[in-house]
């Protein structure tokens, strides 16, 4: 069974940091990409982070880019989200997911296969 373990979320004051990480168990991802997305109350899911299975390739919202970077660690199949000077705005469920094919950091979440289950991030004003 393949699993996928978000940790790391949590309430953080504007201007903050975060880092979040997501364990991969049941197969290993490291020839497939990976990707952050997050939904907000009321809002769709969006993607945040998308990386490549080597971690060559980088793909970002608008919404994050400078402040947030994603990265993997294909030794412990584990996938991170740095994320900096944080809003607001940025408050929402972040949910970790797997592609079991794709090898781009797609931004359609249609490419991802496997999904976590979510961890809430709060940021206050």
């Amino acid at each position: 069974q393949v699993r996928l373990v978000e940790s790391g979320g949590g309430l953080v004051p504007a201007g903050g940091s975060l880092r979040l990480s997501c364990a991969a168990s049941g197969r290993t991802f490291s020839t497939s990409a990976m990707a952050w997305f997050r939904q907000a109350p009321g809002k769709e899911r969006e993607l945040v982070a998308a990386i490549s299975w080597s971690g060559g390739s980088t793909n970002y919202a608008d919404s994050v880019k400078g402040r947030f970077t994603i990265s993997r660690d294909n030794a412990k199949n584990t996938v991170y989200l740095q994320m900096s000077i944080m809003k607001p705005e940025d408050t929402a469920v972040y949910y970790c997911a797997g592609a079991r094919v794709v090898e781009h950091p797609a931004s359609r979440n249609t490419a991802y296969d496997y999904w976590g289950q979510g961890t809430q991030v709060t940021v206050s004003s």
